[in-house]
């Protein structure tokens, strides 16, 4: 994230941390406002990525004070500097629009959505890439948090010049249940809506404006080809014959921009999943799979060293774990995709697009 804001994880800090209560060292989840444990207030501290104690004195943190999220009321459990400039933290002043103070509903599912967007805040930080906030520089990243039935207009999910529009429509399980049906998606989620549309800001800032951008279209097509026309013909014609040999999902199919964004999801899917596995312990013993491989399969907390067989062989195996451990429980897969090898492909240019954009920042 922003530097200059000194309110986010140095680039050296890419590690998952298992967070914990600062009393009395019980796990909590990235969204605790309160230990489950010794019911201490806390709240997250974004430059170190930990837990801190959370009070109206604010608590001292390497030389600065850190106060409670005026936004604490909504469920925002992060900590603001007190020389930030304002009173909400990083994640909160980076939602441009929301919808009108009087309709409480709406608000609500902002509460429920701004959740989901500091969790991908979070990853970010950890892969060491850059959140340049809209209110630092023109272009920079903000959101735009609004709701189709709040009396404002349909809202369109999609990105443009650093602006993330989200629909607060789609936190309501039976609607976005519903359009995943109609859309024959596998998967549709808020965060998976967060992690696809900030890979459209990611490949207009590290990749469209940058040296990549050749090998770029070698992979995914010609970002300059007509998005207009191509969403007509997917939503007219659908995905084309053969399809699951080069993309990731039917969608990826519409446009090379929307073969990125869907790419880029899937490494944030794959990367947190197997380094939040990790920050727990998680290893599977080889001695204990029947044959199956030479060496026990332990998930790394950090994949910026790790070459993209290297983690892809690593989840081969703990999503069909997941995959299993979901059917145990009468649900489907939890990662229900194939990686082909050409999807492989254009994962490892994003692995790469990552590893040296962390590299740049950490110099």
């Amino acid at each position: 994230m922003s530097a200059a804001s000194g309110e986010v994880a140095g680039s050296s800090l890419t590690a998952v941390q298992m967070l914990r209560c600062p009393r009395c060292r019980s796990v909590t989840v990235l969204e605790t406002l309160e230990c489950a444990g010794c019911e201490l207030a806390v709240g997250f501290h974004p430059p170190t990525l930990t837990m801190r104690e959370a009070t109206r004195e604010g608590v001292g943190i390497d030389d600065r004070v850190w106060f409670p999220c005026s936004n604490r009321d909504w469920r925002c459990n992060w900590l603001v500097a007190e020389d930030a400039g304002a009173g909400r933290c990083l994640s909160c002043r980076l939602n441009r629009q929301r919808p009108e103070a009087s309709d409480t509903i709406a608000l609500e599912k902002l509460a429920d959505a701004s959740r989901v967007m500091r969790r991908l805040l979070v990853q970010l930080a950890e892969l060491g890439l850059p959140v340049d906030p809209h209110y630092e520089r023109e272009g920079g990243l903000a959101f735009d948090l609004l709701s189709s039935y709040s009396g404002q207009g349909r809202v369109t999910i999609g990105h443009a010049n650093g602006v993330v529009t989200i629909d607060l429509v789609e936190t309501l399980d039976d609607y976005r249940e519903a359009l995943r049906i109609r859309l024959r998606e596998p998967y549709r989620t808020m965060l998976g809506h967060f992690r696809h549309e900030v890979g459209h800001y990611y490949q207009w800032i590290l990749v469209e404006q940058t040296d990549w951008i050749d090998e770029c279209r070698e992979l995914f097509g010609d970002e300059r080809a007509s998005y207009s026309e191509a969403l007509d013909r997917h939503y007219r014609d659908g995905a084309p014959e053969g399809w699951e040999a080069s993309y990731i999902s039917e969608y990826a199919t519409m446009h090379p921009w929307e073969d990125f964004a869907e790419s880029f999801a899937h490494y944030l899917h794959i990367t947190d999943s197997l380094t939040t596995a990790a920050a727990g312990g998680l290893v599977l013993q080889a001695d204990r799979l029947d044959g199956l491989v030479d060496a026990d399969i332990a998930p790394r907390r950090s994949y910026q060293e790790a070459s993209t067989s290297e983690m892809l062989a690593d989840w081969q195996w703990l999503s069909l774990l997941l995959n299993r451990v979901n059917h145990a429980m009468g649900r489907s897969d939890l990662y229900p995709f194939t990686i082909t090898e050409a999807v492989r492909t254009k994962l490892d240019f994003v692995h790469r697009v990552v590893q040296a954009t962390a590299d740049r920042n950490a110099g």
